[in-house]
């Protein structure tokens, strides 16, 4: 399981800003998140920048109890 941290629209379209969801690796985390949080969390996905422990991470990359996901949507504005 992973301590999942979703910011912005990630969050607004989760509807939660932290969760814990299983996984060994950060695709299985993802997509267990998508499963969760359905289509409208997949599209802010799809532009978005994820981040294991404070950096950007590969979707091979494996995943323990105790790390964080940060799903980090961009932002516009100015």
């Amino acid at each position: 399981m992973a301590r999942l941290l979703l910011l912005g629209p990630a969050r607004e379209a989760a509807g939660v800003r932290n969760d814990v969801v299983e996984g060994s690796t950060l695709d299985a985390v993802l997509s267990g998140a998508v499963t969760r949080y359905g289509t409208k969390f997949q599209e802010i996905l799809d532009v978005s920048q994820v981040w294991l422990n404070g950096e950007p991470a590969n979707r091979d990359a494996l995943v323990e109890s105790y790390d964080e996901v940060a799903v980090l949507p961009p932002i516009s504005g100015g």
